[in-house]
């Protein structure tokens, strides 16, 4: 009987393991393999018989083509490196106040490629933006996910470097032709200049969608920006699909600010359908013991799982990594794991696990809220308050950058800045006259801990 029952084991085992394997999940990958016939072979992954490539030579046809494959010796293999010239290049002859050199998928790609309600698409890609890169004060997108059908002209999701001091990578949600631009990750750009990193976006396609995205140096793997939002607009009303585009798309408003560029690309990947779990977890839960939090989660079964990363945040949107605790790889056993977060954010505590398999898919478990000392610290100072047109900001036992947003009654964002208190204080002075009259919620973010206040414009 003791042998009957191992070979059931063995059996049922075998049958997840084969479950697994053949997830109904499509995934397109393109990547460069020498010199010529570049654009046939990004038209080949991502619209079979059609045209996928946005360029400047109707105008610039001397040039040649203004994607090319080069070998690059960091990744040791060829990769596509995109070409913008400032005097030469406009937008292929339709506009002539901006320039474009950019891939994409469209309505002729396979369904596969582009995203609709209810479906589960992550992107994937490694980027290299050369040392000295010289963005423009109006927009120089290097990623944009689009809509296609009905309200399309905005983008829904961009990453755009940014002329300022310093110039910035930032993240921009737009979730409606009428409802503006949100920046709710923004980073400095000197961070990503002259080596490559991976990105990985995925994107719960709805009206109440998902949203995650996390950028990582490839040398090393030190995150560089993370955010995500559970509840978050993915698609327009009268859309007919999402879809991504890669390259340069910049404008022409400030011509002497800009130079000739090139950025590189590589292992371009576009997967669609829902991520399966690498495991079976059971529970996830916390406990606050003191001054510390300990974590513990259990799963039933493992099916090619490699990690457990464990991501915090403050206001359940942007998470960051604390802690990675491998996995078991394969099991049909019970099987329990523990953390420690040693130093908890005052106030909310987020946690959830982002679970990772052997082939780098992912999914995330449900979040659990843990409370450390339920009110957050109140040091902060805004004088005067009501507001007219300027304010004084001050905050204690800060010496360093930091992160303040403010955002309005109705939850919109209108600040995100990065930097010292006194320069941050200034540019809100600086945009203070065009806020309506009403109360503001400002937040100031520095390292582990937080700062809340609120403050009346009149």
């Amino acid at each position: 009987m003791k042998q009957m029952a191992c070979i059931l084991r063995l059996l049922l085992f075998a049958c997840m393991l084969v479950g697994y394997s053949n997830k109904t999940i499509a995934q397109a990958v393109l990547n460069a393999n020498g010199p010529g016939n570049t654009y046939e072979l990004i038209n080949s992954v991502f619209a079979p018989g059609y045209d996928v490539v946005e360029n400047p030579e109707c105008v610039h046809p001397s040039f040649g083509r203004h994607i090319a494959e080069v070998f690059d010796t960091d990744l040791n293999k060829y990769v596509f490196e995109f070409y913008s010239h400032v005097a030469e290049d406009n937008d292929r002859c339709i506009n002539f106040d901006r320039q474009r050199v950019e891939i994409k998928t469209y309505d002729q790609s396979p369904d596969s490629l582009i995203g609709t309600v209810g479906e589960t698409v992550t992107y994937q890609w490694r980027l290299k933006i050369p040392a000295g890169f010289k963005p423009s004060s109006s927009f120089t997108h290097i990623h944009q996910v689009k809509a296609v059908g009905g309200d399309e002209d905005q983008p829904i999701f961009t990453l755009t470097p940014r002329k300022g001091t310093p110039n910035k990578l930032e993240l921009i949600y737009v979730a409606s032709g009428t409802s503006g631009s949100v920046r709710p990750a923004i980073v400095n750009l000197s961070l990503f200049e002259g080596l490559w990193v991976e990105v990985v976006e995925q994107i719960k396609v709805g009206a109440v969608g998902t949203y995650s995205i996390s950028i990582n140096r490839v040398s090393d793997g030190a995150l560089l920006l993370s955010y995500s939002n559970p509840n978050i607009t993915t698609i327009r009303p009268d859309n007919l699909f999402i879809r991504p585009k890669w390259g340069i798309y910049r404008s022409l408003n400030f011509p002497a600010d800009l130079r000739d560029e090139s950025i590189r690309f590589s292992d371009l990947s576009i997967e669609e359908g829902t991520v399966v779990l690498p495991v079976s977890l059971t529970s996830f839960k916390g406990l606050l013991q003191k001054d510390v939090v300990r974590l513990q989660w259990t799963t039933a079964t493992e099916i090619n799982a490699k990690n457990f990363v464990i991501e915090r945040s403050g206001d359940g949107n942007i998470f960051t990594p604390i802690a990675v605790i491998p996995a078991s790889g394969y099991s049909n056993s019970i099987k329990n794991y523990r953390s420690t977060d040693m130093k908890p954010l005052k106030g909310n505590n987020y946690y959830r696990l982002k679970l990772q398999d052997g082939d780098e898919r992912f999914a995330y478990s449900d979040r659990i809220l843990i409370k450390f000392n339920d009110v957050p610290k109140m040091a902060m100072q805004i004088y005067p308050n009501p507001v007219l047109n300027k304010i004084d900001l001050t905050v204690p036992e800060i010496n360093g950058a930091v992160i303040i947003s403010i955002s309005n009654q109705q939850g919109r964002n209108v600040f995100t800045g990065l930097g010292g208190v006194t320069m941050l204080t200034n540019k809100i002075n600086q945009q203070l006259s065009t806020f309506n009259p009403g109360i503001y919620f400002l937040k100031v973010y520095y390292g582990t801990d937080y700062y809340t206040g609120k403050f009346l414009k009149q």
